[in-house]
């Protein structure tokens, strides 16, 4: 979280939406990286509050963020429901000492548990369910419509990590290959059956595994996209994560297999975007410039280990290269 964020949420601030949706006072802090993420409790629940700062994201985003979460858990996908505050509100907003506000929501924690990359839970069986959740999500959102006056998720192209010359004014080759990637995109189609509201972020971090089923959650970067997208985030952060003194040959043959269990789990619920396979690579390039923005703005210098520099190096390589996290045949 940004320095400047940290100083505005007190505990008088948490209190105050503990209250506002009839928590109990204890309260487990999950992270804090893009939001205040809490497990917290109620009538011998777990639950989970979020809590968001304006400078991340506004109260509508927010809003439509909930509406979708809702949708898909009401069609039978496995992500969480969004609960009501004493008030009736999907949404409470607090103002903080400077003007700005912190909006916080309300909903259950997802079933199962967490699978790290180099477990044994990390195998076939994992990749299928989470080719299957994937491919649900895609199949019952082509039928999805905002309620009616809600304002609209963003689209891709809006992501302010891609704006990269404003984060990297002196790399004049990431942001001439950004702009090449971004041209390369816009000139991809757009049906219903290849395009429209996604997750955008189904890493293992953001899902928890019951040994049959993929519990996805932490919706906050849903937006309109290619549901390609969803299929390539998966398969960088394995790579990414997981594979970091793997050799090229050995993290083509993870991919492989990887890719042979998702898209069968895929296939399972929706049928697969039309030359998916084509588009791949430029959604494994996409990630990596966002994932470089994100670094910059997230995490000052002085804050990065060793490991952490090594990876931000990496990446600004392959974008200066234009070339993708791992090689697929």
């Amino acid at each position: 979280m940004e320095k400047s964020v940290e100083g505005l949420f007190t505990q008088e601030v948490l209190n105050q939406f503990l209250t506002r949706f009839e928590l109990e006072s204890r309260v487990k802090k999950l992270g804090d990286f893009e939001n205040y993420v809490f497990e917290v409790y109620r009538n011998d629940q777990t639950l989970v509050l979020r809590i968001t700062h304006s400078s991340h994201r506004n109260q509508d985003e927010i809003e439509s963020e909930l509406d979708w979460m809702n949708y898909l858990n009401e069609h039978g996908v496995h992500c969480p429901k969004v609960f009501l505050s004493k008030k009736g509100q999907l949404i409470e907003s607090l103002e903080a000492a400077d003007g700005s506000c912190f909006y916080a929501c309300l909903y259950t924690k997802a079933e199962g548990f967490p699978v790290k990359i180099n477990s044994e839970q990390y195998n076939n069986e994992l990749f299928y369910a989470w080719g299957r959740v994937t491919g649900h999500m895609h199949a019952v959102t082509k039928e999805y419509q905002p309620k009616k006056g809600m304002k609209l998720r963003p689209f891709w192209h809006e992501e302010e990590l891609i704006d990269v010359k404003a984060y990297f004014p002196d790399e004049p080759e990431i942001i001439n290959n950004t702009n090449e990637l971004l041209e390369e995109l816009r000139e991809l189609p757009q049906t219903k059956d290849n395009f429209g509201l996604i997750h955008t972020d189904i890493h293992s971090g953001n899902f928890f595994y019951d040994g049959k089923n993929v519990h996805v959650f932490d919706f906050d970067d849903c937006s309109y996209h290619w549901f390609v997208s969803d299929i390539a985030i998966p398969l960088y952060y394995s790579i990414l994560n997981g594979m970091q003194n793997a050799d090229e040959l050995e993290k083509t043959e993870f991919a492989c297999n990887f890719l042979t269990y998702f898209i069968e789990g895929y296939k399972e619920c929706n049928t697969m975007p039309e030359n998916w396979e084509e588009h791949l690579p430029l959604f494994l390039k996409l990630r990596d410039i966002t994932l470089y923005s994100v670094f910059q703005k997230k995490i000052a210098p002085e804050d990065r280990n060793e490991r952490l520099n090594q990876m931000i190096n990496e990446i600004q390589q392959r974008i200066i290269q234009n070339e993708t996290i791992v090689k697929i045949k």
